[in-house]
């Protein structure tokens, strides 16, 4: 198979690349640019073969000629305007950006502050891509924001088994600063960012919507949320820790919460459940994984969860991948099998 990326020189979109390139089920992968100077592209991956850079000018026709498969790894903004052609020929897409996540073009506007360049029909034919609780069967792919799929993750058994008063979530997501993307800003510059922590966002994070829209289609009478967001000083990382009060009518919690977890993810390859452990960075950096442990305390009956991820990985290019796997019916885990960097 041959794939395309565009947008392959922000962190995400290299971290696919390399993904990509080591696929047992692609045999080329094709970079498109809209830069005028394509060997500007081709130097990023200067210390490769010249063989395995294949840098092309950006062309929605050449794409879906020469390529199999396309993933956007751009900005928001860009991947709207030609969603409905690609639908149209029914190419598969995954993309990355944000800009088909929402079914609701006021809340784009609303959240990302610019105006949606999709409309309405459009959006009702898009799948979004959450791939442990989809089957990734229409062809435009909706790749979920980091925060949302590690606060997802942490939230779906007890959300979906009404396990917890559902307008009492709480939600504190801290993430290395390759979350922020690639763009330089004063707040990720390296004297700020170093031996430093900040918030950033709180309650304004543009995940938060397609984190509600999801919730609320497990659960359509679920509550809105508190989200805090905070910027670690590591290159890379999420941690969602989730605070929710469990509802009254629940007894056994432990024993409750933990069958409602292994239930949820027993099938799943990339969803590691820690009962009553608190998993840290560290067991899944570098890795498509998700850690999930939590503590419940019996004299406030709030649960405490964290989910935890590698914001590049499953964050972004591992889940693309992985809806890359499910859509062509291939091995869930193919091109994904590398273990956490662990040190």
């Amino acid at each position: 198979m041959n794939v395309a990326i565009v947008g392959v020189t922000g962190y995400s979109g290299t971290v696919l690349w390399r993904l990509l390139n080591q696929h047992p089920n692609i045999q080329r992968v094709n970079i498109y640019t809209q830069q005028s100077d394509l060997t500007a592209v081709s130097k990023q991956f200067n210390w490769v073969s010249d063989q395995s850079i294949n840098v092309f000018k950006f062309d929605i026709a050449d794409i879906m000629t020469n390529n199999d498969a396309v993933f956007f790894a751009t900005p928001a903004g860009v991947t709207g305007g030609y969603a409905a052609e690609l639908m149209n020929n029914d190419f598969p897409v995954i993309d990355l950006s944000g800009d088909l996540r929402l079914k609701d073009p006021a809340q784009y506007k609303k959240w990302y502050h610019q105006e949606p360049n999709v409309s309405h029909e459009t959006l009702s034919k898009v799948t979004y891509g959450l791939t442990e609780f989809t089957a990734a069967t229409a062809t435009y792919i909706a790749n979920p924001g980091c925060y949302a799929t590690a606060t997802l993750m942490g939230l779906a058994p007890l959300v979906q088994e009404r396990l917890i008063d559902l307008n009492s979530v709480i939600v504190d997501a801290k993430s290395g600063v390759t979350g922020s993307g690639k763009k330089l800003s004063r707040a990720t510059h390296f004297v700020d960012v170093d031996e430093n922590f900040a918030m950033y966002k709180v309650n304004q994070h543009q995940h938060i919507p397609e984190i509600m829209q999801q919730l609320r289609e497990w659960a359509p009478d679920m509550g809105p949320i508190q989200f805090a967001t905070g910027l670690l000083p590591i290159k890379r990382g999420l941690m969602a820790t989730i605070y929710a009060k469990i509802s009254d009518e629940v007894s056994d919690v432990d024993d409750v919460i933990a069958s409602a977890f292994r239930a949820t993810y027993m099938d799943k390859p990339f969803v590691k459940i820690m009962d009553n452990q608190i998993p840290d960075l560290r067991l899944i950096a570098g890795s498509n994984f998700t850690a999930i442990g939590w503590s419940y305390n019996p004299v406030t009956r709030v649960v405490t969860v964290v989910s935890v991820i590698d914001n590049l990985m499953k964050g972004a290019a591992g889940q693309a991948v992985q809806n890359f796997n499910k859509y062509f019916g291939l091995s869930e885990t193919a091109g994904l099998t590398q273990l956490p960097d662990f040190v």
